[in-house]
């Protein structure tokens, strides 16, 4: 059975994408909850279990293979089951998926630095700074693209739910968080991902978690 560590799910964005992943799957695994920061995390990441990544989370044993980072995780997965659980069979849309997902991968610092993630919060609307706005306009303008050129029927960016979904679903968490607006046309995806069953689950699970880090509590300074 595969074996997923994975930090707080009140607060781990990319934990979030790689349980996300394991779900999206549909193979059994076993989930490992490591509280983030608390007094006994140097340690524990030390361990054997997190030595490929070098203490972080997410981190995917299957037997005594590893895999470490959400993106790769999903790629991994991916090659178990089949690429149609994740990625659109239209070869214009896997590649734009594709790239969506790779740039949520290593973009969007302003907006990663200046509102982590906390599902449990909600804040009222503040100012943006200058970058978090580029970041939201340009996360949106994704978003409108994927859905007007291949969203089809489908509520999700390429109709059906998959690996660019779950790589943004940490993102719509922090705009329903932070209060940030985005175009009208962005709720009803926003909606559908929030009221997937996979990111229901996870949400039920951080808001039954007792653990609290008050670095992450803290509102956005105006």
């Amino acid at each position: 059975m595969l074996k997923l560590f994975i930090g707080n799910k009140a607060y781990s964005s990319w934990s979030m994408r790689g349980w996300l992943a394991v779900r999206q799957s549909g193979l059994d695994f076993e989930e490992m909850v490591v509280p983030l920061y608390d007094e006994d995390w140097n340690k524990r990441r030390e361990g054997d279990e997190f030595a490929p990544s070098s203490g972080k989370v997410p981190i995917l044993w299957d037997g005594d293979i590893v895999v470490w980072d959400s993106l790769a995780i999903i790629e991994y997965l991916a090659d178990q089951v089949g690429r149609e659980k994740f990625w659109p069979e239209d070869n214009a849309a896997r590649a734009m998926a594709r790239s969506m997902a790779a740039e949520m991968h290593s973009s969007f610092a302003n907006l990663r630095r200046e509102h982590s993630m906390n599902v449990r919060r909600r804040y009222p609307p503040q100012p943006l700074s200058d970058g978090t706005t580029q970041d939201v306009m340009r996360i949106v303008s994704l978003w409108a693209e994927a859905r007007a050129r291949f969203g089809g029927t489908g509520p999700y960016l390429f109709g059906e739910y998959g690996a660019a979904d779950i790589m943004f679903a940490p993102v719509i968490t922090r705009f329903i968080t932070y209060s940030i607006p985005v175009p009208r046309f962005a709720h009803p995806y926003m909606e559908a991902v929030m009221g997937h069953p996979d990111v229901k689950a996870w949400l039920e699970g951080a808001y039954a978690e007792s653990w609290v880090i008050e670095k992450f509590e803290a509102p956005p300074i105006a």
